[in-house]
Parts: C-alpha cells; sequence; structure tokens
C-alpha cells in the first residue's frame, strides 16, 4: 500500500476556513465571479459558454482556444514560439504537479525539491517510490536556496528538480540570473526541471524592466523543462480547476499525456470554456491588472501591521505571489505557530497557516498569511490581529 503522509496545508484550511470570518490565509487572489469576469472584459458582448456546444468529453488534450490562449502567453516576449501541442490542460495545478511525477518518477529515482515549498512537490514523488533531498531557503538570504547546496545534492540517479517560482509561502523570487545558474547545473547531469509558476504572473515588488526579473523558466532555452499553472492564484478563477502542462519537449509531454489517460480523460469543457475566455486577450490584461494592483494595495496593508507590532513579528518582504512568512516571538523565543494560529482564529475569527504543522516542523513560529484576498477583509482581518497581539501574546504557547 502507498504511504500517504497527512497533506497538513490542505487538512489545516479544510477543517478552518469555513468556520473563520476574515480568511487570510488563502493563496488565491480574490475570487470572480463569471458576471465580474465579464466585467473585466474589453469585449462585454462575448458570451462565456456556448450553451449550444453538447458537452461531450471535448478535446482531450485541452480545447484548441485555451491552448490557444496559453501558447500566445508563453510566446510573448521569446524569440521561440510554442505551439498549442505543447501543452496539456489538467483539472487544477495539483493535478498538472501530480502528473508530471506519476509519468517521470519511480522506484530507484532521486528528486530534488526547491523547501519550503507546497508539500505535494515532494510528497508525491516519495508516494511514488523515489528518493527525495530537499534544497533548503533561509530567510538570511532572503528565502534563496544555494547553488552550491543544490550542486551538493546531486546523485548519478537525480532524474528531477522541481522549484516554485514566485515561491509559496515565502514570496520569495527566483530570479533570470540564478535560473540560468540552476539550469547550467540541470544542464550538465540532463536532469528534468519542473517548475511551479501558479503564482506567476503576480510579480507586486519587482519591476518587469529590471534585467534580472524572470521569465517563465519554459522560455529560457533548456529543453527539459516543464512547467505548471492553473486559474486558481494569479488568475481568481479556482472553482473552475483548470490548469496545465507546458514543455518545449515533445517527448515528456507525450509521455505525460500517456499517464493523463489513466486519471483524468479530459477537463471539463464548461471548466475550459470560461479559461479559454479569461485568458482570452480581451480578458486577460484587466484581469491581471486588478490582481496586481490588489496584490500591491494589499501588500502595503501587511507591511504597516510588522511595522506597527515589530517588536513581536518579522519577516522578509515577498516580491511576488499573494503569501508572506511572518515569523512570531516573544521575547526573542518562537512562538508555537500551532497555538498561535488556533487561538487568534477562536479570540478574533482571523485565519493564518501555522508553518510549523504546514511547511515543516523547523519553522517553528512561522506563519503564512495570504494578503490577496478582497481589501476589507485583509485590512480588517490585520487590524483584529493586532489587537490579539497586543492583549493576548501572553496567552500563546512558546515552542518546544
Amino acid at each position: 500500500m502507498v504511504q500517504i503522509e497527512k497533506f497538513s496545508v490542505e487538512a489545516w484550511m479544510d477543517q478552518y476556513e469555513t468556520k473563520c470570518e476574515y480568511n487570510i490565509a488563502e493563496t488565491c487572489c480574490a475570487s470572480l465571479s463569471i458576471d465580474q469576469l465579464r466585467e473585466l472584459s474589453e469585449d462585454k458582448t462575448r458570451d462565456v459558454f456556448q450553451t449550444s456546444k453538447p458537452l461531450s468529453y471535448g478535446a482531450i488534450r485541452g480545447s484548441d482556444a485555451l491552448r490557444g490562449n496559453l501558447s500566445r502567453l508563453y510566446s510573448a516576449r521569446s524569440s521561440s514560439p510554442l505551439s498549442p501541442e505543447n501543452i496539456i490542460s489538467t483539472p487544477g495545478a495539483i493535478q498538472a504537479n501530480y502528473l508530471c511525477a506519476y509519468a517521470l518518477i519511480g522506484l530507484g529515482d532521486h528528486v530534488i525539491c526547491h523547501y519550503p515549498t507546497y508539500q505535494s512537490l515532494y510528497e508525491v514523488p516519495k508516494q511514488l517510490g523515489a528518493e527525495v533531498d530537499l534544497w533548503k531557503a533561509t530567510p538570511e538570504n532572503n528565502w534563496i536556496p544555494s547553488i552550491g547546496d543544490l550542486k551538493s545534492l546531486i546523485k548519478p540517479n537525480t532524474k528531477l528538480l522541481v522549484i516554485n517560482n514566485p515561491h509559496n509561502p515565502t514570496g520569495a523570487v527566483l530570479k533570470r540570473t540564478f535560473l540560468q545558474q540552476v539550469i547550467d547545473v540541470a544542464a550538465e547531469h540532463g536532469i528534468i526541471i519542473l517548475a511551479d509558476e501558479v503564482y506567476r504572473p503576480i510579480f507586486h515588488s519587482i519591476n518587469p524592466m529590471d534585467q534580472d526579473f524572470p521569465p517563465s523558466l519554459l522560455s529560457m532555452g533548456y529543453q527539459k523543462t516543464i512547467v505548471t499553472g492553473s486559474l486558481s492564484k494569479a488568475y481568481s478563477l479556482a472553482g473552475i480547476r483548470v490548469g496545465w502542462i507546458a514543455s518545449r519537449d515533445r517527448d515528456l509531454i507525450e509521455r505525460i499525456a500517456e499517464a493523463r489517460h489513466y486519471t483524468t480523460i479530459s477537463v471539463s469543457q464548461l471548466d475550459e470554456q470560461v479559461a479559454a475566455y479569461a485568458l482570452d486577450i480581451n480578458t486577460v490584461h484587466g484581469l491581471l491588472k486588478r490582481n496586481i494592483q490588489l496584490a500591491k494595495t494589499n501588500l502595503e496593508l501587511l507591511e504597516r501591521f510588522v511595522i506597527k507590532n515589530d517588536d513581536v513579528c518579522e519577516w522578509v518582504k515577498p516580491l511576488a505571489g499573494t503569501t508572506a512568512f511572518v515569523r512570531f516571538h516573544r521575547d526573542g523565543k518562537a512562538l508555537d505557530s500551532v497555538d498561535f494560529c488556533k487561538k487568534l482564529l477562536e479570540k478574533t475569527g482571523v485565519l493564518f497557516v501555522p508553518g510549523s504543522e504546514c511547511f515543516g516542523e523547523e519553522f517553528v513560529g512561522y506563519v503564512r498569511i495570504g494578503f490577496v484576498n478582497h481589501t476589507e477583509v485583509v485590512k480588517q482581518g490585520l487590524d483584529k490581529a493586532t489587537q490579539f497581539v497586543r492583549r493576548n501574546l501572553d496567552d500563546v504557547k512558546l515552542a518546544e
């Protein structure tokens, strides 16, 4: 029987997110309705759904409209256009990442995974029988891992390197120069790179004109690259459950497509129609403008919270994405983050995610804050959290 570890962050959200008043643990940009999505489009006469279309399985690998729009986005600013045939749709990014591991990894393989990160990125390869080493980032280096450490982790059987950029939970960004170093190391050993880019392109604190601004890894010339993404985080549409896998290596795409037949068959036609509408040239720019501005506005609120409470918390300010990793302490000693989060929720209705429970035991005192929900929710939630810190912090256990 496959040994499945508790998926801690999803178990935490499952238990508490419907019981909170202020959800600032959520990692999606504030969710949209179909009506709101239509309002963001420059072509408001166009239907989101083609209701006359028969609801068959549809195009097995993904609709032409969806894959065409993704192809256009990945081909922008690239000297080498990406064919729609090199893209496969999936039910969310979590299935995309699962399929990549399922198709490519097995007993006897070695996987290196960027850490801390979303648990499935390293647990699924373990479940499939691979040996997994964690490529650890630290706050002392602004949550950027070391290339030297990466080189030291490589083994003769290293088959896959997994990175997450922009990064959950810290909001750190692996920039262009660093990504090129990663590629150089992987290329030397023939290692496949899987880049989870689900928080791309929510870059709120780094200028796209910066010479070191990170492109999608798919645009950096390394053939053995796979990227995954979805409509959930950056595009505010988690409810449609649409993600994707893209690679310039057709052999990798075909192997993943074969594995996909065993798990998915196809993605809901209704969901794909909404996804294609959101990524259409008439809609996507307004949608991303809305979400990047929301991230910028709310990050200012979070920064004020950290400054106001800098005697008991600290952070590395995020550059992108929707999350921040904040460390709470009392008299210099880390708090028990689970006890902190539970008491905060009980007293105020504010939901955070405890780092030590959901991202690794070593992250004592850390909580993940998802700050790109609706601004009023974030503002009120952070105000409540400040009240809790001032009145109730002495009641929270210290980490052992």
